[in-house]
């Protein structure tokens, strides 16, 4: 697969992503840990038949217990702090402060072997940041402390997922399929967590298939197709255009009536999609300008 094919592939996940938080939020009342046990046991079961497809089941068993352990870590501490972060604060701000992950990402990614951090990218990313900033600061007044302990957990989760992201760039040898086990152990050390600090709530219908669909989508295939993006494609260009997710998220929980429409989302998908198109060109510059090997 092509570097350009890989990137392709990984900003399938994005798209998928924008349907976190409002299938997230058709979930409740269930709990945030009960939902994680739920959804990633769907997510496991596509990464079998995603294992099948590809033939590489197999290759489970060459994967190193510590790539396994900061997979399930990365997975679980990201979606654990996210599900709880919309079920206490209003979900459009609060997954907004959570996709400041793409940022992150861009900029910690200038740290990793044979990867530059061009002026583009970090204009780039301030201008994604920008954008973000400019949705919440005009978004809803909010008023209780749960709202800001939901906001909180929510930053903790930018930081969870562009720190798993990154690492990730570092397993470059790992097969994807090995994102199934991530999900599996997932699903197992959310289910005993909620055992212990949670009482189960019964999904309404609507509820079961929301769950179906973040097993199936945002918690499921998103995860296969960005392991092959970060790992194979540019991951610089990846983590700006990362920024439409906020975009899409919020757009989708507007007309799903779960969020207002705000003027600040025209004047923030304007900064954000031009943060996106400094990126391109930075990542485009590096690519020029690196010697060939021969």
């Amino acid at each position: 697969m092509t570097r350009k094919a890989a990137t392709l592939t990984g900003f399938v996940a994005v798209l998928l992503w924008s349907l976190l938080a409002v299938l997230t939020v058709l979930t409740s009342p269930v709990p945030p840990f009960q939902l994680a046990a739920l959804t990633f046991a769907v997510g496991a079961m596509v990464g079998l038949i995603w294992g099948g497809m590809t033939g590489t089941l197999g290759l489970l068993r060459t994967v190193p217990l510590s790539v396994y352990a900061v997979g399930t870590l990365g997975l679980f501490g990201y979606h654990a702090l996210y599900f709880s972060a919309l079920r206490l604060a209003p979900p459009a701000e609060a997954g907004l402060i959570a996709y400041l992950w793409p940022l992150l990402i861009v900029l910690l990614s200038g740290l990793l072997p044979g990867e530059v951090l061009r002026r583009g990218h970090v204009a780039g990313a301030a201008l994604g940041f920008a954008g973000a900033a400019l949705i919440i600061l005009g978004g809803r007044g909010v008023a209780g402390t749960g709202a800001f302990v939901g906001y909180a957990l929510a930053l903790l989760c930018a930081f969870f997922w562009s720190g798993y992201s990154v690492l990730s760039r570092r397993f470059g040898a790992v097969p994807t399929v090995s994102v199934t086990v991530f999900c599996a152990a997932t699903a197992v050390l959310s289910g005993g967590v909620h055992m212990v600090t949670e009482v189960t709530i019964a999904p309404t219908a609507t509820g079961w298939l929301a769950i179906a669909g973040l097993g199936l989508g945002p918690v499921g295939l998103a995860f296969f197709v960005w392991d092959i993006g970060v790992k194979r494609g540019d991951i610089q260009l990846l983590g700006t255009a990362s920024y439409a997710a906020p975009v899409l998220s919020t757009i989708v929980l507007v007309l799903a009536g779960q969020s207002p429409f705000t003027w600040a989302l025209a004047g923030a998908t304007l900064l954000i999609v031009g943060g996106a198109a400094l990126a391109a060109r930075a990542s485009a510059a590096t690519r020029v300008s690196a010697p060939t090997g021969g």
